[in-house]
């Protein structure tokens, strides 16, 4: 390639911008394990009023803050109930079973689930043969639905009913700041109706890496034990937070700039007769396309696709995913819509 190619393989390839590097290397920090990094300290008051909690805890990575989760709101031997293709479930390795002891049912479709799915699903009680419904999990936006955004009424009704069932509930909102920018509401107003609530910073906001959890005060205790338990207490962070903070800060608003692009590369290849793609569901930074037979498959377009300068991700043997992001402006994104055109309908 003479040109750096336009990398669409996920919002996590994005590199610190200027301005974040100056404010990572003017932080100020200290041992975080001693409560002495005050970036970070700052980090977690902010993004607890942000999101309407009462506190927060930075850690390491987003699969982090689902597994911590976990741990804290259930036993070795329950069953959380989450949306079918979610990422605790798909995309981390079989850590719920080996760090919890857990297992999940996917319930649902595309990324969403009624309160009379999460009803129909739950175990029921007293029958020793069955595991204990404790727990249920919401992914918002949905990565393998294609960045779907949950509808908050349906939110609300899930929430509603898991405590009326006795379930505690987690939002996985590594990317609540895209459901924000979509759906015009707050992010407190979408991790209200949850026990705990994760974020992420290294996916739209640019970050190099980081996550965060908030809840009441008593989770987010418990969530501290179970981070150095997990391995994740480590010294200066205030490098990460402030990192955080700048994305927060000043990338959190730019985020309909990615929506936009993804709509725009979205359009360019639903109409082609290889592809099948509800424009319906690309409402944020990710598109999901499936390929019909007749068209190549996944792994092929893949890597015919490398070879003209635009990166993407095979989701599957006849699944591609495509995510726009901070450094893909929307002239790359046209062209890496020009390349997917060229390639499909030169296969018929």
């Amino acid at each position: 390639m003479t040109t750096p190619p336009i990398d669409l393989r996920s919002d996590t390839v994005t590199r610190p911008t200027a301005a974040m590097r100056a404010a990572m290397a003017a932080a100020e920090v200290g041992d975080d394990q001693y409560g002495e990094d005050p970036t970070t300290a700052r980090l977690q008051h902010e993004m607890a009023a942000l999101l309407g909690k009462e506190a927060a805890l930075w850690v390491p990575s987003g699969t982090m803050a689902n597994q911590i989760a976990l741990r804290v709101l259930t036993r070795p031997g329950d069953e959380v109930v989450a949306s079918r293709q979610c990422h605790a479930a798909w995309h981390e390795a079989g850590a719920a079973a080996a760090n919890a002891g857990v297992q999940i049912v996917e319930v649902g479709a595309g990324g969403l689930f009624s309160a009379d799915d999460l009803d129909a699903a739950i175990k029921p009680a007293g029958l020793p043969v069955f595991p204990r419904t404790t727990l249920v999990e919401i992914e918002n936006t949905h990565n393998r639905g294609g960045g779907l955004v949950v509808p908050q009424d349906e939110v609300v009704r899930i929430c509603e009913r898991a405590r009326t069932r006795a379930l505690a509930s987690f939002l996985d909102g590594a990317r609540l700041w895209n459901a924000a920018v979509a759906s015009g509401l707050s992010e407190a107003e979408l991790a209200r109706p949850f026990d705990l609530v994760a974020v992420a910073f290294s996916k739209g906001l640019g970050a190099p890496g980081g996550s965060l959890l908030a809840g009441p005060r008593e989770l987010i205790a418990a969530a501290d034990r179970a981070r150095r338990m997990f391995g994740g207490a480590m010294r200066q962070t205030g490098h990460y937070a402030a990192a955080a903070l700048h994305g927060v800060a000043h990338h959190r608003a730019r985020l309909a700039e990615d929506h936009a692009n993804a709509r725009t590369l979205a359009e360019a290849i639903a109409p082609l007769t290889g592809v099948q793609l509800d424009l319906a569901t690309v409402q944020t930074n990710i598109v999901v396309f499936h390929l019909a037979p007749g068209a190549p498959d996944a792994p092929a377009l893949v890597a015919r696709a490398r070879e003209r300068g635009v990166l993407l991700n095979a989701f599957g043997p006849r699944t591609v995913r495509a995510v726009t992001h901070l450094d893909v402006d929307a002239a790359q994104v046209r062209r890496a819509g020009d390349v997917l055109r060229r390639l499909l309908s030169s296969t018929g």
